[in-house]
């Protein structure tokens, strides 16, 4: 059983209309908090975001029956806080029960200990909101803010930067260690319910498997000058291993009969799943050491556990190779994040510029007029395309010589606007280092969909709690902001 909110205040419960934040303090939580009070005054805004959260917490559920559940406006408010302080759910946890501000805001009081705030609760409820809700999520409070900022939708600034995937460094010989540990005692379990010979000794295959890629890792970290062909060598029977074992498994899951129980058709399913990722690291291992050719990115993987993950290799100072997702992010005059898009595993920049920025103006209600680029997204088409979309466009040239031209001829105006476009990474080192983008907590691509959204979300209401405190109260420590504003 679930609502959306609890309207009937209880006795020794402060209503949130009453809740009174320390102003001057500078903790990330303040603005937040004073951002989901007031969405939570405001009838209309209440009730689009709670309707949103109810379609997927409840989609498969009836509302009216069962244990009660944590509110709609209490798994908004969570989510968020989640992503704005980056914590884990045990400290979530820890926060919801003992943070007196926070159990204001989810309507709960200090002697009510008949909600569980479980971390096992909280991130099974989370878990459960769709990406594509966040967004239009996201577009409510966006389009509130902007009406309230007055001229916010003019202009706009974009840039990307890579989400890394939680994943161990990637190389061939772990990644086929990976596969094999969780496949050799998956088919095990099955040869021993179906009595199927040659498993019996499957965690002796498994540990020569391991000290096999040990070995690989001892060796490549070594300093010795002549490892080339030793290395080779021992890949080499790790290929051939890795393919003995995958031909047991494949004969294996023909064996199983179509009348088997559910219970092992779904671990064979598993086995399959686990036989294809291990037979595509082999695959480009055998590509690369024994045909001695060159692998493109698009053929490898990098994690068998987080198969969506990508190289990209953008020539950071102190991360030149990233692994992970790119996510292009739009900045509006206040300093919201009117849009953002996780780009495919093999899109680049230049690919998504046109169709994006004509996303993002129908975000600004058609409104955009202004927007900046930096130098990654510029070719003669996506500029041509652009400025039939907005009417000022600023993306310099990747040539160094056309470059020096724009610059000495620009004008006042465009030169202000391009010394500006610097602040849009200012956006994206807050949302790495205080949302928890710099690496995904979450799993699989739903769930970095979903991780990229809630971080959004959450540096969207701190922007709007810091403009409604700098109007309530300008000159408090909670209102001071050191980035400068798009104009």
């Amino acid at each position: 059983m679930r609502k959306n909110y609890d309207g009937q205040y209880r006795l020794g419960v402060t209503s949130i209309a009453e809740l009174q934040l320390n102003l001057n303090c500078r903790d990330e939580i303040i603005p937040v908090l004073a951002a989901l009070r007031h969405a939570f005054l405001d009838p209309s805004l209440r009730s689009q975001l709670t309707d949103l959260i109810a379609q997927d917490v409840s989609e498969a559920a009836r509302r009216d029956t069962g244990r009660p559940g944590l509110d709609d406006w209490q798994i908004l408010v969570l989510g968020v806080l989640r992503a704005n302080c980056d914590l884990d759910y045990d400290k979530l946890q820890d926060l919801a029960e003992n943070h007196l501000s926070l159990r204001t805001i989810l309507g709960v009081c200090g002697w009510d200990q008949d909600i569980s705030f479980d971390f096992r609760r909280l991130r099974n409820t989370v878990s459960q909101v769709k990406s594509a809700t966040l967004e239009q999520v996201n577009q409510l409070v966006v389009t509130h803010g902007q009406a309230l900022h007055g001229s916010a939708a003019q202009t706009a600034r974009a840039d990307s930067f890579v989400i890394e995937t939680n994943i161990h460094y990637p190389t061939e010989s772990s990644l086929m260690y990976d596969g094999t540990r969780k496949l050799i005692p998956l088919a095990s379990e099955i040869a021993k319910e179906l009595s199927e010979s040659g498993w019996r000794q499957g965690n002796q295959l498994l540990k020569q498997i391991k000290k096999l890629n040990r070995k690989i890792n001892q060796l490549a970290a070594s300093k010795v000058i002549k490892k080339k062909d030793v290395m080779e060598a021992l890949y080499r029977d790790l290929i051939e291993r890795v393919g003995r074992i995958l031909d047991r498994a494949k004969k294996l899951v023909i064996a199983v009969p179509l009348a088997a129980p559910i219970a092992i058709r779904l671990k064979v399913d598993q086995l399959n799943k686990w036989i294809e990722l291990t037979e595509q690291v082999r695959s480009t291992a055998y590509r690369r050491i024994v045909l001695g050719e060159s692998v493109p990115n698009r053929d490898k993987l990098f994690s068998l556990f987080e198969t969506h993950t990508q190289l990209y290799q953008r020539g950071k100072a102190g991360e030149p190779i990233q692994y992970g997702r790119l996510a292009m992010i739009f900045e509006d005059g206040a300093g919201f994040i009117s849009h953002y898009h996780l780009l495919d595993r093999d899109a680049c920049d230049t690919s998504v510029a046109v169709e994006q920025t004509i996303v993002a103006k129908a975000r600004h209600g058609g409104a955009l007029e202004s927007l900046s680029l930096d130098r990654g997204f510029h070719s003669a088409d996506n500029i041509e395309a652009l400025s039939q979309v907005v009417t000022d466009v600023s993306c310099p040239s990747r040539n160094s010589k056309q470059y020096a031209a724009e610059v000495a001829s620009e004008s006042k105006e465009s030169r202000r606007r391009r010394h500006r476009h610097a602040g849009v990474e200012s956006a994206i080192g807050a949302l790495q280092r205080g949302n928890g983008l710099q690496r995904c907590r979450d799993r699989g691509e739903e769930g970095l969909k979903r991780y990229l959204g809630f971080a959004v979300l959450a540096r969207n209401f701190q922007v709007l709690g810091k403009h409604l405190i700098a109007r309530e109260s300008p000159d408090c420590l909670a209102a001071t902001s050191e980035r400068l504003m798009v104009t």
